[in-house]
């Protein structure tokens, strides 16, 4: 009985072999299950049987030698075990040189080289091992026209190879979502949806590209949306230094308005308290003589009130003035001065003074505001049946019923017509003549606003608008306003962003509401009303900035 070495033995030996001396010329893979032919010629089991399985005739794929009978077939051990040796020194060595590779300069040697390790010049993902250029010559020569697949130097070649298999890695199943061999695709996931590696690697990649591809898309729109936030800011800081300097021009400008009122009222003040001081010693001293008089007569008095003799008292008597001396009845005489009216005068020429500057302010903010102006058009879809509007789109008027297609968008039961532009962000303008009517209503509303019921006003949900009734009661969402004059000319303004809706006096350039924290969340509309019974026209007017 024949003894085979002893394994050490044998991986010795099988490290002189040659790589071509183990390899199944028909996968051209190290040796599976070997088996021997009577040509003499030894291929993988599974090879063989498999090459006879698809011809007509059992043939030598080597030598064409023809078996009239197929051979009954079994593994050559001996050929086995050595193959397995040379697999296990392969992987051994490969595992040695990626160490080496990672500890010394990084380049990935040669597999087959046995004393000095040649820096390898390719990769063979079929047969998982790296080449150096002659041992390349050497591997193509033995796979001929049946090439494998060749890559720059990869470390961990082993990690290529199916742990069950021993076998390369090249299908992929779309069941399991994993990479198999080909031993695989006829075992474990024989009846799974398999495909070559290669097919799946640039389907998916062609997907990864794609994914690439939005991923810098929505980078560049992300680059963008932060570019667009700091230039915002530096508009923002632009805006805030502006106003920031305006608002000390103004306050210090009424604070100075207030000092210098102060500063005459109490030179007023003090002037007047002068003056009466002045007045106050003119009377002391009218009086101080007017008393010097009376001492002196009360002295004769009592001279003459102190005689005992009768005949020389009535002797002296008309000596003495019968008339008192010249005085002055001081009965109504004040000296007090009254200050009413000086405090309030002034204070009224300081409010206005701020009048004034509010004026100015409330002009200065419309002529901001005027800078987003939009051109409105009226949208013929959207007119109640009762509505006329102007061939240009920027007049309507109630009057006779008109057939028009009930559609969606159309309100039927609110006398109104939307406009066809819409603001979903940012600051929209737009100004609208009132006079010679004595019914309207006019704002924005959201895009889904119920067309088909009566629109009833809410603050959390709109419309957004502000109502004349009975020819002089504004309101806005049920709010009475009061104003000093009737507009002629209403502009609207919408900043969706910070949730406010304004309405304007264009003529006297004053507020009249905002509606503030509101929560847009759709598109909005500008909405008209003229209302019932009252034919006189809205009209869109092109804007022109306040003077």
């Amino acid at each position: 009985m024949y003894c085979f070495p002893q394994c050490k033995e044998m991986s010795a030996a099988s490290c002189m072999l040659s790589e071509e001396q183990f390899l199944c010329s028909i996968c051209l893979d190290v040796f599976t299950d070997p088996v021997s032919i009577p040509c003499g010629h030894n291929f993988c089991k599974s090879c063989i049987t498999h090459h006879w399985d698809v011809n007509d005739q059992c043939e030598c794929p080597m030598c064409k030698d023809v078996f009239e009978k197929r051979p009954q077939l079994r593994v050559n051990t001996f050929i086995s075990e050595m193959a397995a040796q040379f697999r296990q020194s392969t992987v051994k060595r490969s595992s040695r040189m990626s160490l080496k590779e990672n500890t010394n300069s990084g380049e990935v040697l040669c597999d087959v080289c046995t004393e000095t390790k040649m820096k390898a010049l390719k990769s063979c993902l079929v047969c998982l091992t790296s080449y150096c250029e002659t041992h390349l010559e050497i591997h193509q020569n033995m796979t001929g026209p049946m090439k494998h697949e060749l890559v720059d130097p990869m470390e961990n070649l082993q990690d290529r190879m199916c742990e069950s298999h021993g076998r390369p890695l090249e299908m992929f199943c779309k069941t399991d979502q994993m990479c198999v061999c080909r031993r695989c695709t006829e075992s474990n996931h024989k009846l799974h949806c398999i495909v070559p590696l290669m097919e799946q690697y640039e389907k998916k990649k062609a997907e990864l590209s794609e994914t690439e591809a939005e991923i810098q898309k929505m980078m560049e729109e992300r680059h963008l949306k932060i570019q667009e936030m700091k230039d915002s800011v530096e508009l923002s800081r632009a805006d805030t230094d502006r106003e920031k300097s305006d608002s000390v021009q103004v306050f210090t400008a009424l604070i100075r308005s207030v000092e210098e009122g102060l500063a005459q009222l109490l030179d007023l003040l003090e002037e007047k308290q002068k003056t009466t001081e002045e007045k106050a010693e003119g009377f002391i001293k009218e009086l101080e003589d007017e008393i010097s008089e009376l001492m002196e007569r009360n002295t004769e008095v009592e001279q003459l009130l102190s005689t005992e003799d009768h005949l020389q008292f009535l002797q002296n008597l008309p000596s003495l003035n019968p008339d008192h001396p010249p005085t002055k009845d001081w009965t109504e005489v004040r000296v007090h001065s009254s200050y009413e009216g000086m405090v309030r005068s002034t204070v009224a020429q300081l409010e206005e003074i701020l009048s004034e500057e509010v004026k100015k302010q409330l002009e200065s903010e419309l002529m901001r505001i005027q800078q987003y102006a939009v051109d409105i058009t009226l949208d013929p879809d959207t007119a109640h049946p009762f509505l006329i509007l102007s061939d240009d789109g920027k007049q309507v008027y109630y009057g006779k019923r008109k057939n028009r297609p009930d559609n969606p968008e159309r309100f039927s039961e609110t006398v109104c017509v939307m406009g066809k532009e819409n603001i979903s962000v940012g600051k929209i303008y737009f100004e609208v003549e009132v006079k010679n009517k004595n019914k309207w209503e006019l704002g924005v509303a959201r895009g889904s606003i119920n067309r088909k019921e009566p629109i009833s006003p809410r603050l959390e949900t709109g419309p957004w608008i502000l109502r004349l009734m009975n020819g002089g009661e504004y309101k806005a969402v049920g709010v009475l306003l009061s104003l000093k004059s009737k507009p002629q000319k209403v502009g609207v303004f919408v900043d969706y962003e910070e949730g406010v809706v304004s309405f304007y006096d264009v003529d006297a350039a004053a507020l009249i509401y905002s509606f503030t924290g509101c929560n847009f969340t759709e598109k909005l509309f500008p909405i008209f009303g003229p209302c019932l019974d009252d034919r006189a026209p809205l009209i869109i007017t092109p804007v022109s900035q306040t003077q």
